[in-house]
């Protein structure tokens, strides 16, 4: 069973809290919020939903609350990725592959990565 589902501004603060955790409201008000244009309430509000979805802990800091990320960035993206191949594609890769092939712009890295990973996928497979 996968996490909750994230809405766009959740996902967008989590991954900013991911890359810095742990932190307390007051300065993901400042690194995250002020930019945005979101109060102080708002953005506890969204790190506390995230903290009753499992994706973020809090403890008691030095003076105030500290929330870290439950998951590393990449098992967080590995997540919402699943969750759309899931949800949003029936569960077939298909439609993925074609928009990787037919209209992203892939760079020559991700190229590789992505021919590094199809090789393990096919070396797995023949392990079978």
């Amino acid at each position: 069973m996968g996490m909750p589902p994230l809405g766009d501004q959740e996902l967008d603060l989590l991954k900013f809290i991911t890359e810095r955790s742990p932190m307390t409201v007051r300065e993901a008000c400042e690194g995250y919020g002020k930019d945005k244009g979101l109060a102080r309430t708002t953005v506890l509000t969204m790190m506390e939903r995230l903290r009753t979805k499992g994706y973020l802990t809090r403890s008691e800091g030095k003076g105030a609350n500290e929330y870290s990320a439950r998951l590393t960035r990449s098992a967080l993206m590995r997540g919402v990725v699943r969750n759309f191949v899931e949800k949003t594609l029936g569960g077939t890769l298909s439609p993925f592959v074609a928009y990787i092939a037919e209209d992203a712009g892939v760079d020559p890295q991700e190229l590789e990565e992505l021919k590094r990973l199809v090789d393990e996928l096919e070396s797995r497979e023949d392990e079978q």
